[in-house]
């Protein structure tokens, strides 16, 4: 998981966090001196802002004052919309919510769709039940639509709410639609990663330093939103004891309550007007 905190996906994170406190664009120079708080130097943040834009994530535009500078795309709004669900989520998720079942079907001379189909679902989340049958939480439907929607997939796919009635036990099945062991290894990086930062924080005294609190939970925010991608918030009753996302989530969740609005007070200082 330390590999992880590439200069473009560092971007997307502060935007994420940060950058939709308004509608307004971030200027270049303000995301230079930024991202160089988390350790990105400037050509590499130049350079992921390109290919940012050139995939549509970001707008180039100009600031109220006429300064270059980079804003979202309505896409990668509703693409950040979604992951808030996922990534601030609090309520607790319970197995008698049900699941959403995604079934598709590609035509032989579009294969390539049937991979693309694929490792989206998994990206979003989903597990394997069967052949062309993958499951999810029912509370990601909403994301699962828009997701095939925007990537033009959905007229392959039919889209089922379900309940689980047997043969096997619930928790039985699950361990065979996802992989466990390989999420609780995901899990343990994050704490072995961010644990410690937030105990120094804990040991610390007085307010912390608002450039450490925006890095730090930059890096911890970077680390922290791909896993509720591959682990999608399965119920507890349905995991094995002592599952290390029950603690890694309560990090995560006291890391935000400790950094982010510091954090925010170092961005308003080096961007005014987000």
């Amino acid at each position: 998981m330390a590999e992880q905190h590439t200069p473009r996906s560092l971007i997307v994170t502060f935007y994420g966090a940060y950058g939709r406190s308004t509608r307004s664009p971030v200027r270049v120079a303000a995301l230079v001196r930024l991202l160089g708080a988390a350790g990105v130097d400037p050509p590499s943040v130049r350079s992921s802002v390109s290919r940012l834009k050139r995939r549509g994530f970001l707008v180039p535009t100009r600031t109220t004052e006429g300064a270059a500078g980079y804003a979202l795309s309505d896409e990668a709004e509703q693409l950040l919309a979604d992951g808030d669900r996922r990534i601030y989520e609090s309520d607790p998720p319970c197995a008698a919510d049900g699941w959403v079942l995604a079934v598709f079907s590609v035509p032989e001379q579009e294969r390539h769709k049937r991979h693309l189909l694929r490792s989206r679902l998994a990206r979003l989340g989903f597990g394997t039940a069967a052949p062309g049958v993958w499951i999810a939480p029912a509370r990601l439907y909403e994301e699962t639509r828009h997701t095939l929607e925007r990537l033009q997939l959905d007229s392959y796919v039919d889209l089922f709410r379900a309940e689980h009635l047997g043969f096997a036990a619930t928790a039985d099945a699950v361990g065979r639609w996802w992989d466990l062991a390989a999420l609780a290894r995901e899990h343990e990086e994050f704490l072995a990663l961010h644990e410690p930062v937030l105990l120094s924080y804990q040991r610390g005294a007085g307010p912390p330093d608002p450039e450490d609190a925006y890095r730090d939970y930059l890096l911890a925010l970077d680390s922290w939103r791909r896993l509720p991608y591959a682990d999608p918030g399965l119920p507890s009753e349905l995991l094995p004891a002592n599952w290390p996302g029950d603690r890694s989530t309560k990090i995560f969740k006291e890391l935000h309550d400790r950094l982010y609005l510091v954090g925010a007070g170092f961005v308003a200082e080096h961007s005014p007007g987000l």
